[in-house]
């Protein structure tokens, strides 16, 4: 049974979340604070964090990336519907994923389940990869689930990981975000340019320069494509 954590300060968002998730089969705890949450996440080391954005004492982006910088917990945000700007950033912390209020408990689920499958090494492509994937100085273990770059290990959240392997898997082939979607977040639920957030993170820590990258290309008008 995977344990979810539910810091959520709307006791009737809470309780409908708590029962939803509970009938599904996980064990569920709410915290409606985001300092007792993160010390409850510290204590305890739930298997996924489900965040709000709007909490007392410690807002939501705040507990994202103290959680990102201390402990390998995955988080899907609950941000308000259309808000960018909050969704980019917490995609820019280090949420795995997010859901726009309001939402249907069915949505969480599948949001929940996809991001645990990814978080749990269990969603692989349509045909098995290779245990280990190199790229010059760029080496990743599919089995470990660790990448290295010039020997140093890179500090990659389990989505940029699979994206990673994903597109050192195909070298060559252009993608558009949707298919990218498909295959490495696992669910059919999803905004593109989740894709685009994630991508420009990755970019960050395998590019020698970012804003020029020579790995993960743009194809105007398509997608993205590994040249490595």
């Amino acid at each position: 049974m995977s344990s979810l954590l539910v810091i959520e300060d709307d006791p009737t968002v809470a309780d409908v979340v708590t029962r939803y998730l509970e009938r599904e089969g996980f064990d569920v705890a709410w915290c409606a604070d985001g300092a007792e949450g993160l010390e409850h996440a510290r204590r305890t080391l739930p298997d996924l964090v489900v965040l709000d954005l709007m909490l007392p004492t410690l807002d939501g982006f705040e507990v994202c990336r103290r959680l990102r910088a201390e402990l390998p917990i995955p988080v899907i945000m609950l941000t308000a519907r259309g808000d960018e700007v909050d969704r980019v950033l917490g995609l820019e912390l280090g949420a795995d994923d997010y859901v726009a209020k309001p939402f249907s408990p069915r949505e969480l689920t599948a949001r929940v389940k996809a991001v645990l499958r990814r978080a749990n090494g269990s969603v692989t492509s349509a045909t098995q990869r290779p245990d280990r994937l190199e790229s010059n100085d760029l080496v990743v273990d599919t089995a470990a689930r660790e990448a290295t770059l010039d020997g140093g290990l890179l500090a990659l959240t389990a989505r940029e990981f699979d994206l990673l392997a994903f597109f050192m898997d195909q070298p060559r082939q252009a993608f558009r975000r949707e298919h990218i979607m498909d295959a490495v977040w696992g669910s059919s639920y999803g905004d593109p340019s989740t894709v685009t957030v994630h991508i420009r993170r990755l970019r960050e820590k395998i590019e020698p320069d970012p804003r020029h990258p020579e790995r993960i290309v743009t194809v105007w008008g398509v997608g993205y494509r590994w040249d490595g």
